[in-house]
C-alpha cells in the first residue's frame, strides 16, 4: 500500500518544529510531530505530513549532517513526496553550517532539481529582496541579530552565507520572476540549475510570494526554509488532488500548576519576562553559579509558589552578562549549560505536579524534552506568531509552549498558560 506522506521535514530546532507543524495542520493536512530520527515510526498510518524535530542549529556540522542521513534512512520506507528543510527566518547559522549542508543531504535523495531556499517570513517582518534578508526595515547584518550570542548575522546577502556551507552552486531568484507566477519561478529556477547553481535564493515579501514560490516547487522533490512557505503547502496539494481540505482538530484543555522557563537571551525574550514580572513572580538564575546550587535553590523557590498561579524561572540576561558568561565558558558551553539547568528544572517540576510548561528558547526547548522524555507531540493548529502549543504524548498530560526566543508578544507568557486551559 503506498504511503499517505506527502511530506517529510526535518527542522534545526524544537520551537521551529512546533511553528511549523501547527501551520501545516492549520492548512488542513494530518501532521505529526516526532522527537529525534529514532522517533519516526515505522507506520505512518494517514499522516500527510511528518514533522522531525532536531537539534541541529548550531551543532558541530558532522553531527548536523549525520543526524540529518538517520532521519532520512528511517524516512525512506516512507517515500514522501517531499523533503523539506526548516530553519530560522533570520537564516541563523554559522559559515561552518547548518543549512547549506544539511541541505546537501536531502538534495542528494531524490532525482536532481532545483532547491529553493526561502526564510521569508512576512508576519515576522522577515523578507527577502535581491537575496538580501531584511528584519523588518534593517538589513539583517545590521539589526539585533548581529548580536545573537551563538549564531551572530553580520551578513546580509543569503547567498553570500550559504556559499561556504555547501559544495554545490548558489544561485538568485529575483522578485520580478516571483511576481510573474509559478511558471516563471519553474522556469528561471530550473536555468539556474543548468548552470550549475541548484541551490536558489527566493525573494519573497508578500505572503502572495510564498503562495506562487509554494505552488511553483511543490512538485520537486527538496524544499527549504521557514514555516511560513511551507504554510501554502497543503493548498497546493489540494490544488494538485493530493489530499482534501481537512479541518484540523482541537487539542483538549489541560489544567494545573504552571511555569515558564525562559532560556533565550534575546531582547524579545527579556522584554517577555519583565512583563510576566509585572503580576507573577520570576526567579533570574545565575549562569556561572555550580549547577547543583542553582537547582536546589530554584525548587525550594518554586515550590511555596505553584500553587498561587504561575512563576517564572529564566537563565536569560543582557549581553554583558552574556558576555562574560562567554568569556569563562566559551560560547556554545555556556549556552548548553544554562540548557542543561533548565532541562533539569523542567523534570524535577514536572514531577512536582506542573502541568503547563513554556520554554522561552529554541535550544532550551530542545533540551528539556530531552530531559523529559518526550518522543511525540500533538500540536495544536497555528494560532499567532511566536505561540506554538502542544500535548506531550504519556502518562502524564502536559501542555507545552515551545517558542522562539525573539517572537512571540510581549504579553504571551500569562496569556498562553491562560488558553492551555481551553480547547485549542
Amino acid at each position: 500500500m503506498a504511503s499517505s506522506l506527502i511530506l517529510a521535514a526535518l527542522a534545526d530546532d524544537f520551537t521551529g518544529a512546533v511553528e511549523l507543524a501547527a501551520m501545516l495542520r492549520s492548512g488542513g493536512a494530518r501532521t505529526r510531530l516526532v522527537v529525534g530520527p529514532a522517533a519516526i515510526p515505522e507506520n505512518i498510518g494517514d499522516d500527510q505530513a511528518l514533522v522531525v524535530a532536531l537539534r541541529s542549529r548550531v551543532a558541530p556540522p558532522g553531527e548536523a549532517v549525520a543526524a540529518a542521513e538517520e532521519a532520512v534512512e528511517h524516512l525512506r520506507p516512507h517515500q514522501p513526496r517531499m523533503l523539506f528543510l526548516k530553519y530560522c527566518a533570520s537564516f541563523d547559522s554559522l559559515d561552518t553550517g547548518n543549512i547549506g549542508n544539511v541541505a546537501e543531504v536531502l538534495h542528494r535523495q531524490g532525482a536532481p532539481a532545483p532547491v529553493l531556499f526561502c526564510p521569508s517570513f512576512p508576519e515576522a517582518g522577515r523578507t527577502v529582496f535581491r537575496s538580501h534578508l531584511f528584519v523588518h526595515d534593517q538589513l539583517l547584518a545590521e539589526s539585533p541579530k548581529r548580536l545573537d550570542p551563538l549564531t551572530p548575522m553580520t551578513q546580509s546577502d543569503l547567498r553570500r552565507i550559504l556559499a561556504p556551507q555547501t559544495s554545490l552552486g548558489v544561485g538568485a531568484l529575483p522578485y520580478e520572476r516571483v511576481l510573474e507566477g509559478p511558471d516563471a519561478i519553474r522556469r528561471h529556477a530550473l536555468a539556474e540549475q543548468a548552470a550549475g547553481r541548484p541551490f536558489i535564493i527566493a525573494d519573497a515579501i508578500t505572503e502572495a510570494d510564498l503562495r506562487s514560490l509554494a505552488a511553483a516547487a511543490c512538485e520537486w522533490p527538496v524544499l527549504t526554509g521557514g514555516s511560513s512557505i511551507a504554510a501554502w503547502l497543503p493548498q497546493a496539494w489540494v490544488t494538485k488532488g493530493w489530499m482534501q481540505a481537512n479541518r484540523p482538530p482541537s487539542l483538549p484543555p489541560i489544567h494545573g500548576p504552571a511555569a515558564v522557563l525562559a532560556g533565550s537571551c534575546a531582547d524579545r525574550t527579556r522584554e517577555q519576562v519583565v512583563e510576566f514580572a509585572r503580576r507573577h513572580p520570576v526567579l533570574q538564575l545565575d549562569p556561572l553559579a555550580p549547577e547543583a546550587e542553582s537547582l536546589a535553590h530554584a525548587l525550594a523557590w518554586a515550590a511555596p509558589r505553584l500553587e498561587q498561579g504561575p512563576i517564572c524561572i529564566t537563565t536569560s540576561a543582557d549581553p554583558e552578562r552574556v558576555a562574560a558568561a562567554q568569556a569563562a565558558l566559551g560560547a556554545i558551553p555556556a549556552g548548553r549549560r544554562a540548557e542543561a539547568l533548565l532541562a533539569a528544572l523542567a523534570e524535577a517540576l514536572v514531577r512536582q505536579g506542573v502541568r503547563r510548561l513554556l520554554v522561552a528558547g529554541g535550544e532550551t526547548s530542545g533540551a528539556v524534552v530531552g530531559a523529559l522524555g518526550i518522543r511525540d507531540l500533538q500540536v495544536a493548529p497555528y494560532r499567532e506568531i511566536g505561540v506554538g502549543i502542544c500535548h506531550a504524548a504519556g502518562a502524564v498530560p502536559l501542555a507545552l509552549c515551545l517558542k522562539s526566543g525573539k517572537l512571540g508578544a510581549v504579553d504571551m507568557f500569562q496569556r498562553t498558560l491562560e488558553e492551555m486551559e481551553t480547547s485549542l
